[in-house]
């Protein structure tokens, strides 16, 4: 038993370490004077981050990001939340087409996707628009949606629910929003933040369909990598430092909201 307790925590502290180690190190060079002739760092400085934020692209590549990562995951909430909701109640049929339908994106590379976009899509304004590039994340991060609220809806007694608000007189719009919506908010809040971190540092699809004209963070830190690995990792750490505390507000706030119902319901 103990042998067993001791192999754990040695494999939880491996695991820790093989998970912290490049990230700290990502951040201790974002800060580094120089690190390539001694173990640790010859110096910190913060001109890296100041070069960094001053660069005239880098706050609209920061913004670029941020908004294509949330308009894909409103479009991704838009289409598979009802999508599930009928498949799993009115149109059990349909699960495993759905189920391998969402898999699909898995198998095809970015760059055919990118390219059969480009191809098809050629009349202006789509053709290698925003537009275009939100749509194509759509497609690629709908497994990243799809799987949690699926499995938040699979754990439900949807038939049950549904007899009892219809016969409270309740539409299938109410019902989705009002009764289903906040029953599988933990498979949204998941899904969502699966899209958005995929997303976020999406670099293929953004420089294959949009290239130069909608720059976003990840062509961006490409941009730098090639020039000096030091900004590249203070744009890596802003963008990383970013994305953590977006995820830990979207969470906050959903073991709120779950919170306050839970007391509701007392």
């Amino acid at each position: 038993m103990k042998d067993s307790k001791t192999s754990k925590v040695i494999f939880l502290i491996i695991f820790a370490v093989y998970m912290l180690v490049p990230i700290l190190a990502t951040y201790m060079f974002s800060v580094a004077v120089r690190w390539d002739r001694t173990i640790l760092p010859e110096g910190y400085t913060l001109k890296w981050y100041a070069e960094t934020f001053h660069h005239p692209y880098f706050i609209i590549a920061l913004k670029n990001s941020l908004f294509l990562a949330l308009y894909t995951v409103v479009l991704n909430l838009v289409l598979i939340v009802p999508a599930a909701y009928i498949a799993h109640t009115r149109l059990p049929g349909a699960k495993m087409p759905m189920d391998l339908l969402t898999i699909l994106p898995f198998g095809i590379p970015r760059v055919i996707l990118a390219l059969a976009l480009i191809t098809v899509f050629t009349i202006r304004p789509i053709a290698r628009s925003p537009f275009l590039l939100v749509s194509a994340c759509t497609v690629f991060s709908m497994p990243y949606m799809y799987r949690p609220i699926a499995n938040s809806l699979e754990a439900m007694d949807l038939r049950t629910i549904n007899d009892a608000a219809r016969l409270q007189g309740a539409s299938a719009s109410q019902i989705l929003l009002y009764i289903i919506g906040p029953n599988i908010l933990t498979g949204i809040v998941s899904g969502s933040l699966l899209v958005y971190s995929a997303i976020f540092a999406e670099y293929t699809l953004a420089v294959l369909i949009t290239g130069a004209r909608f720059k976003t963070l990840p062509m961006l830190l490409v941009e730098f990598t090639r020039r000096d690995g030091r900004i590249a990792s203070a744009i890596s750490v802003t963008a990383f430092t970013i994305a953590m505390f977006l995820s830990l507000a979207i969470i906050f706030i959903a073991r709120k909201r779950e919170h306050g119902q839970g007391k509701e319901k007392v």
